[in-house]
């Protein structure tokens, strides 16, 4: 599993049947979709918005934040995909796992406010476009 390199096709629908390797972005459903980075040929969901899922496009490649945690699917695997490679992460316990969800129940109640310093909050297409000097840092500092 090392060295795993996804290419992206924005597409309106997602096909039938998926390619390996390859991120379908649908911006028309604010979805992304591909088979899992594992090899077990199971579907990611994951939907695009500013609590969930995004991606940057720099022009050749496609780097998705935050990580993707197949927990729902038996390998369970967990990755990033970062300028169209793949680096995994560790696997997560039940418990990690739980709380992760936890996390993401609270940071999408709309009463319930992300912290100022959520680094997934700076990080969005908006300031790729009118700051691209702070943007590059961050990402450089995030290992993009």
């Amino acid at each position: 599993m090392s060295d795993i390199r996804f290419r992206h096709q924005f597409v309106s629908t997602v096909p039938s049947q998926p390619e390996e390797r390859t991120l379908y972005v649908s911006l028309d459903f604010d979805t992304m979709i591909h088979l899992c980075a594992c090899g077990c040929r199971r579907e990611v969901v994951t939907p695009l918005s500013p609590k969930d899922w995004r991606f940057i496009y720099d022009g050749e490649t496609v780097s998705v934040l935050p990580s993707i945690g197949s927990w729902a699917l038996p390998c369970r695997s967990h990755y990033f995909i970062k300028r169209g490679r793949i680096e995994w992460m560790p696997q997560w316990s039940d418990d990690e796992i739980k709380a992760g969800r936890d996390a993401d129940l609270r940071r999408k109640r709309p009463d319930v406010r992300p912290p100022e310093n959520d680094m997934k909050q700076i990080i969005t297409n908006e300031s790729a476009v009118s700051q691209p000097g702070l943007f590059r840092r961050i990402m450089d500092k995030l290992g993009f």
